[in-house]
């Protein structure tokens, strides 16, 4: 896509690795923080907790042996798939060291690589990189899959193949006590409205200003600023009106920030390969290789059987769950990518 406890809003770095996210999101496509166990939900509003450290009790899934036989020969003798993540140090809620230990990797990426090879009958090592050296390790075998928040693009397809797994979605994020509501960009017109800058999210948005000046209304007012800690203090204070981000990464700020002063909610999402298409993430292999029916058929699997919905309801991300993975389905348009 085209983006990344204690009482109070508790940041251990995730203000500055949220906004690694975005810049690793411009590349691809940015609640209280609690120690229970991730998936877990508030009984009283059904809000589900986030776990960040490294005892992750994580969702599991059986193996299946009929899908398992069709992995490549060589990965079935290792016995490990090998996968790449690209977040550099790490960009919530893809895939970052645990608060406790800063060897393990979580996040909702490495929940979704590790319930792909429970079904491959696979362990799962995971390798991290940079964002460029995602593809390296691709490109090179290095890495047999990566599984990193990418986007399914038409440039990409020529050089990968893409078994989708998760809706690639913005939100508009706005403060917790705000009552307006967001069901198109005709209600962002004279707004004050803040983006990434060099993202495919602020391409969107400044082309919905200028839809708004063409038929009449007000402009948007876009904003810039220097880091996510700014953005959220400058939502909060009144002087912006909404953030306008990758939706991972405002859904795990609303669970980071909830029951504080600071408390936000999404109103609204769209699309990040715009109006006309459903963005879409896929696992990324190498063109051709075998390794893509036995993943898609996995995450189908999951699909069928409800582990992978439990991984996205996990970090709050329910809303971009896809129906069936789709073998290199339409991606983003060359001229947006």
């Amino acid at each position: 896509m085209s983006v990344r406890s204690t009482t109070g809003p508790r940041r251990f770095g995730l203000a500055a690795l949220a906004f690694a996210a975005v810049l690793l999101s411009a590349a691809c496509g940015e609640g209280q923080v609690s120690g229970g166990t991730a998936g877990s939900a508030d009984t009283g509003s059904g809000t589900p907790t986030l776990n960040v450290t490294s005892q992750q009790d994580r969702i599991t899934a059986a193996p299946v042996a009929a899908i398992a036989d069709l992995v490549p020969q060589e990965i079935r003798d290792r016995g490990v798939l090998r996968v790449g993540i690209g977040s550099g140090p790490g960009a919530p809620p893809f895939s970052f060291t645990a608060e406790d230990d800063n060897t393990t990797w979580i996040g909702d990426e490495i929940d979704i690589a590790h319930i792909i090879g429970n079904v491959l009958d696979l362990e799962v090592e995971t390798v991290p990189s940079s964002w460029e050296g995602l593809f390296l390790g691709i490109d090179s075998g290095s890495t047999d899959v990566g599984i990193s928040n990418i986007t399914v693009t038409e440039a990409r397809k020529d050089l990968y193949d893409f078994a989708t797994y998760r809706k690639d979605n913005l939100a508009v994020e706005v403060p917790e006590s705000d009552d307006w509501t967001w069901n198109s960009y005709e209600d962002f017109a004279g707004r004050n409205v803040a983006v990434g800058s060099g993202t495919n999210q602020e391409a969107i948005l400044v082309q919905f200003s200028k839809d708004l000046e063409a038929e009449g209304k007000d402009p948007i007012n876009i904003k810039y600023y220097q880091d996510q800690t700014a953005v959220y203090g400058a939502l909060s204070s009144g002087q912006i009106d909404a953030y306008f981000s990758p939706n991972p990464i405002s859904a795990f700020h609303v669970l980071q920030v909830g029951g504080t002063p600071a408390a936000t909610k999404i109103i609204g999402e769209y699309s990040g390969a715009g109006g006309d298409l459903q963005g879409l993430i896929g696992a990324t292999v190498r063109k051709g290789n075998p390794l893509l029916e036995p993943l898609n058929e996995a995450i189908n699997s999951l699909i069928a059987t409800g582990e992978y919905q439990q991984v996205l309801e996990r970090w709050n991300l329910q809303g971009e769950a896809v129906e069936t993975s789709e073998i290199n389905p339409p991606g983003l348009p060359r001229e947006l990518s």
